[in-house]
């Protein structure tokens, strides 16, 4: 708050509400103001993170709550200041008995913090804070992984492990071995990537794509119906 002069009339004071009472805090000071929140709304029991790959799976449970909306998963990279919202799971509004949840997504190669925000239906929020960091090394091993979903119409997803740095490209051919694109062709450095491709431009039918990296080449076919 900022104060200034008041105007000879009318005359106005400030006050700092909290619940029925309130705090006078006209006069430019130090006001001391005593907030009892009470009970959290959602008293959380545990709040875990299993990593397969790059694969982050988030586990949480629920001792009680009350009047829980959802909750919000927010991500960040460490030494960032800036927090993103990757996902939404649904609470089970008020309840005493123990409530277990999870979410997963895929992500990169890094060190991530992750916390909830959970809302209440009148809107009010507040975070739990996952108390370790979340570490996605790098594979031991090139892998090219099937296209999904598959069959496929028109978009398709492909992810690929890249071991060690290197050139990579990913190409996709049809049944006559014609090179129809190039869906990858650059640096990578190692990690778990994901590509992903709109066949909107081509007919139905079976293709076939092709990952190389450095001594590494696989194969696999996927369908466009």
């Amino acid at each position: 708050l900022t104060w200034r002069n008041a105007l000879p009339n009318p005359f106005t004071k400030v006050f700092a509400y909290v619940g029925t009472t309130n705090t006078d805090i006209s006069t430019p000071q130090t006001h001391s103001i005593d907030i009892d929140n009470g009970p959290l709304p959602v008293e959380l029991a545990s709040f875990t993170a299993v990593t397969n790959r790059n694969n982050v799976t988030l586990n949480w449970a629920t001792s009680k709550e009350t009047n829980n909306q959802g909750f919000e998963v927010e991500r960040s990279l460490v030494g960032a200041n800036s927090w993103a919202k990757v996902g939404t799971v649904t609470g089970n509004g008020t309840t005493t008995e123990t409530r277990s949840y999870n979410f997963t997504e895929r992500v990169t190669t890094g060190n991530y913090n992750y916390r909830l925000k959970q809302i209440d239906f009148n809107g009010n929020f507040e975070y739990h804070n996952l108390s370790s960091e979340v570490n996605v090394g790098v594979p031991s091993e090139f892998a090219l992984s099937q296209n999904y979903p598959n069959p496929f119409n028109p978009s398709t997803k492909i992810d690929y492990d890249i071991a060690t740095d290197g050139n990579v490209s990913v190409v996709l051919f049809d049944m006559s071995g014609r090179e129809v694109a190039k869906l990858v062709n650059d640096f990578k450095p190692a990690g778990y990537y994901t590509v992903s491709f709109n066949a909107s431009n081509l007919s139905s039918g079976m293709y076939f794509y092709r990952i190389s990296a450095n001594n590494f080449s696989q194969t696999k076919k996927m369908v466009l119906v």
